[in-house]
C-alpha cells in the first residue's frame, strides 16, 4: 500500500476530520485545506469535517475556518496541509486528535505527525490534493467547488505558472480542475486584485527599493510606514512579486516590522538558492521562495551582505 492509499484508508476510517494549515496563510494554504475538505465531504457525506485557523478577510473568497471546541478533537483524524514545521501550524491544538497526518510540499526539515506525505517536487500542496483525488480510482470525488479552491492554490503558489516549480505534472493536475468547468478567469482576476492602499504601498516599495552591488534588492517596511497606509503585515504579500518584475533583480527581500520590533522576511530569488540563508534566520522554505525572522534590527546589515553574496553567484542563465 503506497502513501496515497494509506491516506485514503485513513480518511475512510475516521468519522470526524479536522484540517489545519499554516499561520499567515496564502492561497495554497487556504486552497489545499478547503479543497481537501470539500473532496472529503463530497466523497463521504456522513463524515464531519472542520476547518480551523485564523480567519483572514482577504482570503474568505476561497474558504472560511470554523470555531470548534477542544472536545471536538476527541477521536478525530487531524490533517495539516501546506505546513513544513509544527510551530507554524495555525491553532496549536493539532495534537489533540487521535491521529495526525502531514501533507506538504516543502522540504521535510522538521518532520511531525503519525504519517507524512511530503513531495517537495510538487508546485503546491493543492497540486498534491488533486493528485490524491486522481489516484483514488474514484473513491475521492472532485467537485467544482473543490476544484476552484485547489486551482486558486496552484496558481497562487506558482505565481501564475511563472515560477520554475511549475512542471508538466502541475499542468496535468490543473487541467483536471479546469475540466470541472470552473471560471478560471474570475479566479485569476481575484488573485490579481489589490486594494487602493496596497497600490499606494506598491508605489512606495518601488520608490524606496535598495540595491546591493550584485543586484539583490530589498525594502524595509516599518510599523510607521505600514500604519501610514493603514495596512498590516498580511497586506505586504501582494508587493513581494512586484520586485521580481524588475529585469536586473536577482533575488530580493521584503523586511516587515512586527509589533514586537522584530522583522519578518519575505525572501525570493530568480535562480540562486536562498532557503539555506533563511534557515540561518529562524526560517526556511523553498529554494527560491522562503521566509525568515530577524529579532534585532542590528542583524539587517549582516543579512543584506549575505543576500548580496548569494546574488553574486548568479550566472545569468
Amino acid at each position: 500500500m503506497d502513501i496515497k492509499q494509506k491516506i485514503i484508508a485513513l480518511i475512510k476510517q475516521y468519522d470526524k476530520i479536522i484540517i489545519h494549515r499554516h499561520q499567515r496563510p496564502d492561497p495554497d494554504a487556504y486552497g489545499s485545506q478547503g479543497g481537501l475538505a470539500d473532496v472529503i465531504r463530497a466523497s463521504f457525506p456522513m463524515k464531519t469535517v472542520y476547518l480551523v485557523g485564523k480567519d483572514i478577510k482577504g482570503l474568505r473568497w476561497i474558504d472560511q475556518p470554523e470555531e470548534i471546541s477542544d472536545e471536538q478533537y476527541e477521536g478525530a483524524l487531524v490533517i495539516v496541509t501546506d505546513t513544513a514545521n509544527a510551530p507554524r501550524i495555525d491553532d496549536q491544538r493539532y495534537d489533540l486528535g487521535s491521529y495526525l497526518l502531514k501533507i506538504d510540499h516543502h522540504p521535510n526539515d522538521e518532520p511531525y505527525g503519525d504519517l507524512m506525505w511530503v513531495n517537495d517536487k510538487a508546485s503546491s500542496c493543492s497540486e498534491m490534493i488533486v493528485d490524491l483525488v486522481n489516484s483514488s480510482q474514484g473513491e475521492l470525488k472532485l467537485t467544482p467547488e473543490a476544484a476552484a479552491k485547489l486551482y486558486a492554490g496552484i496558481v497562487g503558489d506558482t505565481g501564475r505558472f511563472m515560477y520554475n516549480s511549475t512542471t508538466s505534472e502541475t499542468m496535468r493536475m490543473t487541467a483536471l480542475l479546469m475540466d470541472q468547468g470552473i471560471d478560471i478567469a474570475k479566479i485569476n482576476r481575484k488573485l490579481d486584485d489589490i486594494t487602493l492602499p496596497v497600490a499606494h504601498l506598491s508605489a512606495y516599495v518601488l520608490d524606496n527599493l535598495q540595491f546591493t552591488p550584485h543586484n539583490a534588492a530589498y525594502v524595509i517596511l516599518n510599523q510607521d510606514t505600514l500604519a501610514s497606509f493603514e495596512l498590516g503585515d498580511a497586506s505586504t504579500a501582494s508587493v513581494v512579486p512586484l520586485i521580481g518584475k524588475i529585469e536586473d533583480v536577482v533575488c530580493w527581500t521584503v523586511f516587515v516590522q512586527q509589533d514586537d520590533g522584530s522583522y519578518r522576511l519575505r525572501i525570493r530569488s530568480k535562480g540562486p538558492v536562498i532557503n539555506e540563508l533563511a534557515k540561518e534566520y529562524q526560517g526556511g522554505g523553498h529554494p527560491l521562495a522562503s521566509g525568515a525572522l530577524i529579532t534585532d534590527e542590528s542583524q539587517i546589515e549582516e543579512y543584506i551582505a549575505k543576500l548580496d553574496a548569494i546574488a553574486a553567484t548568479d550566472t545569468g542563465e
